[in-house]
Formats: C-alpha cells, sequence, structure tokens
C-alpha cells in the first residue's frame, strides 16, 4: 500500500519561527500581521504560536520562554507540547531572530499551499453536486478559489521610506505606453480628462443623471474612445440595455446615422456604407458586453475577474446601480445598495483598474427650481458618495426650459439658449478639484461631443 502523501509543510521553519520569538520579545511585532496560529502545520507549533500570539494581543504581557509557559500551562497544555524542555530545545536551534520574516514566510507559503488543496476539494466537491445551476456553480467555485488569494492578499503597515522609493521608481519608468499598457484611461473629452487626469485605477466613478439626460450614451462614449484610442479592453456590464440596443447606439454615435433609422432599419445606401465602415472600426475595439439583466454584484466580479484573468481589463462599466441585484440577507434597498457600492471598490481594487458605475437620481432633484443635482440626490444612496472616489452628474438646461421660458428669464444675447449643451458636474472627487464644464449632446446619434470650453472652477 502506497505511503500517504503528507500535505506541504516545513517543521525546521516553524520551530526557527517560535524559536526566534522565545530569545526576542521583539520578533513577534514582525510576523503578527501576516501569520497566524492556523499556518502551523504541526500541532504543538500551533499551540505555542497560539501562546505567543495570545500574549502578544494582550498588549502589556511580553513573549519570552518563562511568560510562554506561563500561558501554555494556564491552558493546560504545557506538558502536551513537550513541556518546558521543548521549549528549550527551540531556542537551543536558533542563533538569532534576525531571519524570523524568511521564516515566517516559508511557514506562510506552506500554508497557502495546503489551503490551495483544501479549496481543490471544496471545487471538486461542487462538481460532484452536480447542481442544476451551472453558472452558479462556477460562482462558488471561483469565490472557493478566490478567498485563497485574498487571503495571501493581506498587507501590512510599510515604512514611509519603501512607498516612496516604490513610488518614484515606478514614476520614473518611461511614459510611453507598452503594447497592452494603459496606465489610466482617458474619456476623449479634453475638459474632463484635464479635471480628473483621466480615470484612474483603483476608483470606482459614479456618473449620475436624471432619466434621458444621457448617461449611457456618455459611459458608452467614454468606452469607444478608450476602446479605440488606448486599445483599452473594457468589460460592459449592460443591465438595463440588450446588446442589441447597445450595438445601435455604438453604430449610430460611430457612424453618425440617426439612431432611430437604424434602430428601425430605414437607412439609406449611402447610410449603409456609413454603418459598414463603423462596424469596421468598432469590430477591432477590444470592449465584451454581458447584457444579462439580473446580474448580482458576485456575478459582475466573477465574471470580471474570469476575462481579467483571460485578457487583461483596463475598464468596468456597469450599468446601472440601482439594477444590480442584492444578497437577498439585507433589510433594505438602502443597505443593499451600500454593500454593492464597496463591492464595485473593492473590485476596483482587487483588479487594480477603473470601475465606472452609471446611477440614476432620486426625485427630489426635480423638487428644486434649478434642478441641478447634489451628492443627497443620488437614489438609495446609502454610501455610494462615500465609497465613490469621483462623482459626475450630467446636467442639461434645455430639458428643463422651453426656448420660450429660457429666454423670459435669461437674455439671449448674452446667454443663448442652451441647446444641446449637457453641463458635466464634478460633485465629488477625492484626489483633485471639483468643478463643471460642457459637453455637446447629440441626441440624434446619442453622442456626446468636446465643446471649445474651459474647466469652470467650483467655488
Amino acid at each position: 500500500m502506497a505511503e500517504e502523501k503528507l500535505p506541504p509543510h516545513d517543521i525546521e521553519a516553524e520551530e526557527a519561527v517560535i524559536g526566534s520569538l522565545l530569545i526576542d520579545p521583539e520578533a513577534i511585532l514582525k510576523v503578527a500581521v501576516s501569520l497566524k496560529p492556523e499556518d502551523f502545520f504541526s500541532e504543538t507549533n500551533q499551540a505555542i504560536y497560539q501562546a505567543c500570539f495570545s500574549l502578544y494581543q494582550r498588549s502589556n504581557e511580553v513573549v519570552n520562554q518563562i511568560t510562554v509557559a506561563h500561558e501554555l500551562a494556564r491552558q493546560n497544555r504545557l506538558e502536551e507540547i513537550g513541556g518546558a524542555a521543548y521549549l528549550s530545545h527551540l531556542i537551543s536551534i536558533v542563533p538569532t531572530s534576525l531571519h524570523i520574516e524568511h521564516y515566517a514566510q516559508i511557514v506562510s507559503n506552506m500554508a497557502m499551499m495546503r489551503r490551495l488543496i483544501a479549496a481543490a476539494g471544496q471545487i471538486a466537491a461542487i462538481g460532484y453536486a452536480a447542481g442544476p445551476d451551472v453558472e452558479s456553480s462556477l460562482n462558488d467555485a471561483e469565490d472557493t478559489l478566490f478567498k485563497v488569494r485574498a487571503r495571501q492578499g493581506l498587507r501590512g503597515l510599510v515604512p514611509i521610506r519603501e512607498v516612496l522609493g516604490q513610488y518614484f521608481e515606478e514614476a520614473g519608468q518611461p511614459t510611453t505606453l507598452r503594447e497592452g499598457e494603459v496606465p489610466h484611461i482617458l474619456t476623449g473629452f479634453a475638459a474632463l480628462d484635464d479635471s480628473l487626469g483621466g480615470l484612474h485605477r483603483t476608483d470606482l466613478i459614479v456618473l449620475a443623471a436624471k432619466t434621458s439626460l444621457g448617461k449611457t450614451s456618455l459611459a458608452l462614449n467614454v468606452a469607444r474612445n478608450a476602446a479605440i484610442n488606448q486599445k483599452a479592453c473594457i468589460a460592459l456590464f449592460s443591465l438595463e440595455m440588450s446588446r442589441e440596443a447597445v450595438i445601435q447606439r455604438f453604430l449610430g454615435s460611430e457612424s453618425g446615422v440617426d439612431s432611430k433609422r437604424i434602430r428601425l432599419g430605414r437607412f439609406s445606401e449611402q447610410d449603409e456604407i456609413k454603418i459598414m465602415e463603423a462596424s469596421g472600426v468598432l469590430s477591432e475595439a477590444p470592449i465584451y458586453i454581458d447584457d444579462s439583466p439580473m446580474l448580482r454584484v458576485v456575478d459582475i466580479r466573477s465574471k470580471a475577474r474570469r476575462l481579467h484573468f483571460e485578457r487583461g481589463i483596463d475598464l468596468i462599466i456597469a450599468d446601472y446601480l440601482q439594477l444590480i441585484q442584492g444578497d437577498g440577507r439585507n433589510e433594505t434597498r438602502v443597505q443593499e445598495i451600500s454593500n454593492i457600492t464597496r463591492a464595485l471598490k473593492t473590485l476596483a481594487r482587487e483588479l487594480n483598474v477603473p470601475v465606472l458605475a452609471l446611477s440614476q437620481l432620486s426625485r427630489a432633484v426635480e423638487a428644486r427650481p434649478s434642478h441641478v443635482p447634489q451628492l443627497s440626490d443620488l437614489r438609495e444612496s446609502g454610501s455610494i458618495e462615500q465609497d465613490a472616489d469621483v462623482v459626475i452628474f450630467i446636467h442639461r438646461e434645455d430639458m428643463n426650459y422651453s426656448p420660450e421660458d429660457w429666454s423670459k428669464v435669461h437674455d439671449i444675447e448674452k446667454e443663448p439658449y442652451p441647446r444641446g449643451i449637457a453641463d458635466i458636474i464634478i460633485a465629488k472627487h477625492r484626489n483633485g478639484p471639483l468643478g463643471q464644464l460642457k459637453l455637446r449632446f447629440l441626441g440624434r446619434i446619442a453622442k456626446f461631443a468636446n465643446l471649445e470650453a474651459e474647466l469652470i472652477s467650483a467655488s
């Protein structure tokens, strides 16, 4: 009978870690964040490290041979681990605590491999269960593996000297893009890019507007500009519109042919030529569309992670927040939205990409005479404004005033009727200034275009 194979482990490294702790009271500070008792394979070593860890957590206790022995005795485990003699043995095999972090890394790596083996068993169990919902099973399997990776991703406090060194090392790299690299996403709108510096990795950007003001169009324009101009890979989750409707929007915007004619299939021969040319351009764009109408945030995360692994994502767009399903465990929809925005922010950090999430506004904006949106107008806001790094509103005066009403309260020579003029309001910018800029909206083809206007600083 073949000998049973033990999971990965390194007893010598475990003993070296504990020995270092017993001879150096300060050594625990170097490993306590990254190394946990369950990382030890040997039950004896795990029990001793747990005693060291318990002393460390009490803050006023020193970790050494005497205190650890006392703690183990208090837990009635001293004789179980071999008594004080075993603690003395551990001290004798380590002349110095200088290399404790190296030994701790070995212990941590072995623990990670054991978790990977355990995850493989859990994934196998999911497969053997042969559930009727294949997509749900795949999500469960990916989540199992993700938990292993998430455990590895825990980061401790780093001295500012090290952070500065890494920052300047990265800042000193050539700014020219290597193939497949996009440091930040340019929206293609000059004033907006000047203000934001593009859409930055790890940022959650919320784009909000009242219905029919063009938030989806602006998001699709950003996707098109980034994909074609920068070859950025875009993951577009369209919960409101079917992929056919999304394609019609893309084709209308790119070709200049009236979107309604494209939708109805009533276009001239010349229009058809423009549409085919636009199709040729768009077909080369690395844009991936998912039009599943009942997505949960866990589904978005799973699908995005899969595409990121296969292709490398540069921007995620979710249209829109209020249509994303919660997990059903929250008491209110506000709590669900809060959890969703928090999860999207976590996804942005996890994949190191910007996430552009569209959002509806509440009816409160209609109650104000100016109709200018505010952060408090974010529908079912919860923590949307807290979790978002950037919040952008679209506001259009021509949707609130007819030309006749406008002329009654404005000098039309100084302030012409703003037909098709969209105010883009940067209402929150965690790492930069607030402001307002103007874009032209071409409703016939659902497209935004640059307008000769400078950024207006917020007061």
